[in-house]
């Protein structure tokens, strides 16, 4: 988790400098622009800030957050948060020595293989944030502030920083921040940190015989296509982005569209490849298992697009499919096929 506020915040300093700045704008540019309203700026203003300004009121106990967390978090970053399987672990690589120095040993002298979100992490108010906006991946803002201060303070109780009977809550977020181990790990000498700081960089822009045209090459040249084997091998087995196919040059036939040329965009429309690979199980499974049990099937193709739609439990394993609500029926009747299909393009 990282603290992505900043260009946040450089765009309310924006919004406010011109509503201060707007009779000298008109009376420059008359006609040009106006003042960002209250409503506007409070649709941008949803982050909580490192003094904890934006943080609503609440509590939330450690046993309450193991609750939650065995229910909506756990199969993704593990019981002990600890796990790496789809995500980079949570815990670990911090020490009693951190807490109390402020700043993660491990991460200067890289004696960690990984680098943990609380080896990482510098102000709670970050973690807070990102649970609350982001978390659980399938259903982000489902959680209520109570579940929010407690999966915080179920995290902060698996790195040791507070005790199994401690209640996290508004009143004493901002004595905890002071225990957290890598909190003067951030340099605030920069000039993202204060309005009217100076940036670190600056750069003079020529802006002269500019190219009328941009061509990208998208390509690679059969010569060089596997030059560091297969890319597609190298990839993550989780999110949207997958590594190009480079085994061997592209050939004329399989460049040809098929009736799965849609197939890649639907998967991500639909998130699917966040949990299922398509020779290895992920969270849920391979694409290869399904089409291995169901081969049998007549009914097969619609029975899995109606679980691509609907979602379901207990067939695989414990761990709930979210229902594919972006997905229209055409489309999961499609991605079934596909799947069913056996070999995926």
């Amino acid at each position: 988790m990282f603290n992505c506020r900043w260009p946040l915040v450089a765009l309310l300093t924006c919004l406010a400098v011109g509503a201060n700045a707007q009779t000298a704008r008109t009376a420059s540019f008359p006609g040009i622009g106006r003042a960002a309203t209250p409503a506007e700026i409070k649709a941008w203003d949803i982050d909580v800030r490192p003094d904890f300004k934006g943080l609503p009121k609440g509590r939330g106990s450690v046993a309450k957050g193991q609750d939650v967390w065995e229910a909506k978090c756990a199969s993704c970053h593990g019981v002990f948060g600890e796990s790496n399987q789809v995500f980079t672990p949570i815990i670990g690589g911090t020490t009693k020595k951190d807490m109390q120095s402020g700043r993660v040993a491990a991460l200067s002298a890289n004696t960690e293989a990984q680098r943990t979100t609380m080896m990482k992490l510098s102000t709670l108010s970050t973690l807070w944030d990102y649970i609350n906006r982001a978390m659980p991946w399938n259903a982000p803002k489902t959680l209520t502030v109570e579940e929010v201060y407690a999966v915080t303070g179920y995290i902060l109780n698996l790195a040791e920083i507070v005790p199994d009977d401690f209640t996290l809550s508004s009143e004493n977020i901002a004595e905890v921040q002071k225990k957290i181990p890598n909190r003067d790990g951030k340099t605030m000498r920069h000039g993202l940190w204060l309005a009217s700081g100076k940036p670190d960089l600056k750069a003079l822009a020529c802006m002269t015989n500019c190219a009328q045209e941009v061509k990208i090459a998208s390509a690679l040249p059969d010569y060089a296509r596997d030059a560091h084997g297969n890319l597609a091998d190298q990839s993550r087995p989780i999110g949207a982005t997958r590594g190009q196919v480079t085994a061997g040059p592209q050939s004329a036939e399989n460049a040809k569209p098929s009736e799965f040329s849609a197939v890649k965009e639907l998967t991500s429309k639909g998130a699917c490849l966040a949990c299922h690979g398509l020779d290895r199980k992920v969270v849920g499974p391979g694409f290869n298992e399904i089409a291995a049990r169901y081969k049998a099937n007549d009914k097969a193709e619609s029975y899995i697009a109606g679980k691509i739609r609907s979602g379901g439990q207990g067939i695989w394993g414990g761990t709930p499919m979210p229902p594919s609500v972006a997905l229209t029926d055409a489309e999961a009747g499609l991605l079934a096929k596909w799947i069913l299909k056996g070999t995926p393009e």
